[in-house]
């Protein structure tokens, strides 16, 4: 050998291709079935939205418009401690949670390397495509809430479901408890949702329920498409209409379908999209694309009912103000 080297150089190349090719063979666990395993605990926690704010026109952020947007949120929730702690006194509005109690997020969602604006990909312009008369009836809803009891107060009021739509289906991030356990058995898959503690049963390759049996997240029914789970949901309870939260609000019809595509394409990333076909409420079926990281474990129990002074507080409140008014001659 004229130059041994160059052998060894050689030699030790070929050894770094190999461990390169070996990690970047990555393949998709399996459960004992033999289906694509998506168990675990993932997050969809992100500040980016549902629909794209006004300061950006394109679906895809750069880094330094990302950097931007960061710093602009994080000041924000830095702002929401600052209460004066002196000079406030009873009765004066002294705004809601502080920032302990949030976690939104910190980053914009980032899926297959891209930054993205907002978690609607279709239509074009990162906005729902509302029928003029379902957003009126959406906003309808937000103005006649009433205060006579509980039952008109929102769902996650009355600790009956997560604000927002973050159980879903479409599974969107809300201001906190943003993670998800899914776990597969023969036959069914189960999306335990943090927030409320709400529970998805998925039914494998079987058939929709009568359209007159409406359970709490609808009914639904999954199959696999290669190695993505497909699930079709519909024939959603009337009490979900109407999804009230912070980040996002939704209204959907009676006849709403929303399909769901969730692919492990990592071992710590699951891409999850969807579409939501409701002509009932939206001029055409919009989608949505997001990444659902792997979370550090375990998820605790959301116990929304124990000690939920809230809403008992928010009704006897209606009360004193109804006394008043009356005491005054109003």
């Amino acid at each position: 050998m004229k130059n041994p080297a160059v052998y060894v150089g050689g030699m030790i190349a070929l050894v770094l291709l190999s461990v390169g090719s070996i990690a970047a063979e990555w393949t998709v666990p399996r459960t004992q079935q033999g289906d694509p395993d998506l168990q675990g605990i993932w997050t969809n926690a992100t500040i980016t939205g549902l629909e794209r704010p006004r300061q950006f026109n394109d679906l895809v952020l750069t880094e330094e418009q990302a950097k931007l947007w960061e710093d602009e949120i994080s000041g924000v929730f830095e702002s929401i401690d600052d209460v004066p702690e002196e000079g406030v006194e009873a009765g004066q509005d002294v705004g809601g949670y502080n920032a302990f109690w949030l976690d939104p997020g910190t980053k914009a969602m980032r899926v297959n390397g891209q930054i993205r604006s907002s978690i609607l990909t279709h239509p074009q312009n990162g906005k729902l495509p509302f029928r003029i008369g379902a957003r009126f009836k959406l906003y309808q809803f937000f103005l006649q809430r009433g205060l006579d009891g509980p039952e008109q107060r929102p769902l996650g009021e009355r600790c009956l479901m997560g604000f927002g739509s973050t159980a879903g289906p479409p599974m969107l991030p809300v201001v906190y408890n943003n993670n998800y356990q899914f776990v597969q058995s023969p036959g069914h898959v189960m999306i335990l949702v943090e927030m409320i503690h709400d529970a998805r049963i998925v039914r494998m390759n079987s058939e929709h329920m009568a359209a007159d049996i409406r359970p709490w997240l609808g009914d639904s029914v999954g199959h696999w498409d290669s190695d993505t789970l497909v699930v079709v949901t519909k024939n959603f309870n009337p009490g979900q209409s109407f999804r009230a939260g912070i980040k996002t609000q939704l209204y959907l019809t009676s006849v709403a379908v929303v399909t769901e595509r969730f692919t492990r394409v990592s071992q710590n990333e699951i891409i999850y999209q969807f579409t939501v076909d409701d002509p009932g409420a939206y001029t055409e079926p919009w989608t949505g694309e997001m990444s659902l990281r792997q979370s550090e474990g375990p998820i605790y129990e959301y116990a929304c009912h124990e000690g939920n002074y809230a809403l008992p507080g928010i009704l006897k409140g209606a009360r004193l103000e109804e006394t008043l008014e009356q005491e005054n001659g109003k």
